[in-house]
């Protein structure tokens, strides 16, 4: 009781401030190894310095040299296996507000006609059940992934997205990347997600939405070829099931943040979840 008393009675505000820093470091932390191989790959680090620490304790001197060594060794290995995992966390840290601007600021008078050339070009393509796949690039440079496939540089419009996914074409198994009111370049190739939790009926074009999503801050439109569902995929999330009228209006709120209340994002997801139940 005296301790607890003591310890209380030497706490500082700065002391408290430097627990909580701390806090929200972890916690940001395993949100984002979250569902990812890095979440198993700690533990299996956490596990190795427990054992360290008893065989130090227990008198173990043998394995605990040897377990010392592994734990020097690991800290450069630590840096190439989390290689992935450390990008995206310094990703993300580079997307917050404190050091970037706001989202890509587009004209309003041209906002409203770019949204309505991509929901008329996604509704069209789920009525004929088209399989499509589009990201459309936010704070996260997507370079390297415009560069996996075949530049357009064309202005959004409804009639090209449609042509690009018509079935046997060059470019319709491919994403196509959308920057501001620009279509970069279509046929392009994704990452696909490490999830091994999804859904056994979500092909490769939702896996490949969901595996853009990690790794970057863009938004990723899905059309089914088997059933024509929409579905967006957003910070490794998956919406399914949306409708036009939806869809505007997430991407209405995507490039106008500040009017932004609440993504759609895990509103729909728990609606898809509840229809999977029943």
């Amino acid at each position: 009781m005296q301790f607890i008393k003591d310890l209380f009675t030497n706490i500082r505000i700065r002391d408290i401030i430097d627990i909580l820093i701390v806090a929200l470091a972890f916690y940001k932390l395993f949100m984002l190894i979250r569902e990812t191989r890095a979440e198993q790959l700690t533990k299996g680090i956490f596990a190795l310095f427990v054992f360290t620490k008893l065989s130090e304790w227990l008198e173990l001197y043998t394995i605990n040299w040897l377990l010392k060594q592994v734990m020097t060794v690991g800290t450069l290995a630590i840096l190439i296996v989390f290689q992935p995992e450390l990008r995206r966390a310094l990703e993300y840290i580079g997307r917050s507000r404190f050091f970037t601007k706001s989202f890509v600021e587009v004209k309003d008078e041209s906002l409203s006609q770019m949204v309505d050339e991509i929901v008329e070009a996604v509704a069209s393509l789920s009525r004929q059940k088209i399989g499509a796949l589009i990201v459309i690039e936010r704070k996260t440079g997507l370079s390297e992934v415009v560069e996996t496939g075949t530049k357009i540089e064309g202005k959004v419009s409804s009639d090209l997205l449609i042509n690009i996914f018509i079935p046997n074409t060059p470019l319709h198994d491919g994403a196509v990347i959308i920057k501001e009111d620009m279509i970069k370049a279509a046929g392009c190739f994704l990452p696909l997600t490490d999830n091994t939790s999804l859904s056994k009926d979500l092909g490769t074009r939702h896996r490949a939405a969901l595996g853009i999503s990690e790794k970057s801050d863009g938004l990723a439109i899905v059309v089914s070829e088997e059933t024509g569902a929409i579905s967006i995929a957003e910070n490794g999330s998956l919406a399914r099931y949306l409708d036009a009228k939806t869809l505007k209006q997430i991407l209405m709120d995507m490039y106008k943040p500040k009017e932004m209340k609440q993504t759609f994002i895990t509103k729909w997801r728990r609606k898809d979840e509840q229809r999977e139940e029943k």
